[in-house]
Formats: structure tokens, sequence, C-alpha cells
């Protein structure tokens, strides 16, 4: 084997780009261009560099470049270098916003399942696909996650474990403005200790407390 070849340096292949790829299906040589910038960040953009390290044309490097630019996963900055010099920048920071929504929504994705396997334990069961569904309506509505939990415990609280319990609370809640479980549980404690005044109020023996 050439020792020159491992002497070469290694571009790193990041698995954040790996959504990338397939959300904007990019081609090979355009992704291969993407690892070099991820890689070489700030670096002057010199296309003959590039088709050394890339092993690519200067061709093939200058129409992924202008498909990276016009998919704005990248962008160039004209800055000054130490002698004055005006030179071109490849900035990725769309590329990182575009990494970082994508993280978050894959996030958003691994909550939710969550939510699916907290009901299923509550309940002791399978969920059904119906079920599924309206817990999944009930996130698409703009429902939290916190909400829907703090629903559940309601229902598991006051011994019901059936979706449209869970639904009336979830739609109360909204009604009434609550935003998280600390003020549906404040709003509840309220409530009851409304109740329990009623309850020992009516209770109350008047005629035994006028002797």
């Amino acid at each position: 084997m050439n020792t020159r070849l491992l002497q070469e340096h290694h571009l790193v292949l990041p698995t954040y780009l790996t959504p990338i790829v397939k959300k904007y299906s990019l081609h090979f040589e355009d992704f291969l261009l993407l690892v070099y910038f991820w890689n070489y960040k700030e670096e002057t953009f010199d296309v003959e560099i590039i088709t050394k390290v890339l092993k690519l044309t200067e061709s093939e490097v200058l129409t992924s470049f202008n498909i990276l630019l016009s998919k704005k996963l990248i962008r160039i900055d004209t800055l000054k270098d130490g002698n004055g010099k005006r030179v071109e920048v490849v900035n990725l920071d769309h590329l990182y916003q575009e990494i970082e929504e994508l993280f978050q929504k894959e996030k958003k994705i691994e909550e939710q399942q969550d939510v699916y396997s907290i009901f299923e334990k509550e309940f002791g069961r399978t969920i059904s696909s119906m079920e599924y569904e309206i817990i999944h309506a009930w996130i698409e509505k703009g429902f939290s996650e916190e909400l829907i939990l703090g629903a559940l415990k309601e229902a598991v609280y006051n011994g019901v474990n059936n979706l449209r319990y869970i639904d009336k609370i979830l739609y109360e809640w909204q009604k009434k403005g609550y935003k998280t479980t600390k003020e549906a549980n404040k709003g509840n404690f309220n409530y009851r200790n409304k109740e329990n005044e009623m309850k020992e109020l009516f209770d109350y023996n008047w005629l035994e407390d006028e002797k």
C-alpha cells in the first residue's frame, strides 16, 4: 500500500449530514463537497485545492458548489485576510440551522412515541389504532405532552382509563386557558376545595350548633 495515501488528511463523515442528503436529494459529488466544507470550516473557497482533496474535476466541483448554493445549504461571505486582501469563505450557518431543526423534529417524534408507551403502561394494554390516532390528533392540535400526560394522570386519579374522558379534560383545560399542568392542578385543587367546603356546609348539623 502507498504510505503517502495513508498520510493524507481524511475527511470526517458526520452522521448529522445523512438526513440533509435525503431531504435535499443531494448527489454523491454534492455530498462530498458538503463534507469537505464541514471539515475545512472557514477555509478560502479554492477550486484547485478542492479538486485535489476530493479527486473531482473542476467542473464537478463547480456544479456541486452551485447546487449547494441554490439549496441554501451554504453561502459565500467575502472577508479580508491578514494582508487586507478580500477572500471568499464558505459559511455553513444555514446548514447548522437545518441540522438543528431536523434534530428537534426527530426528538419530537421520539417524545410522541414515549407518550404512546406511557398510555399503554397506564392502561395495562396495547392501545388500538383508533386510540393512537386520537392521541396523535391531540398533539397535532397543539396540546403539549405535559398537558396530555397531566390529563392522563387526572383520569387515572379518578379511576377512568378511556380517551373520551381524557379528551374532555383536555378541552376543559383549553377552555380555561391552562397551558401547563401546574395551572391545571391549581385549578383542580381550588375546585376540589370548594367541593369539600360545600360538602362540609351541607353535612354540618345546624340544629346541634344552635344548642
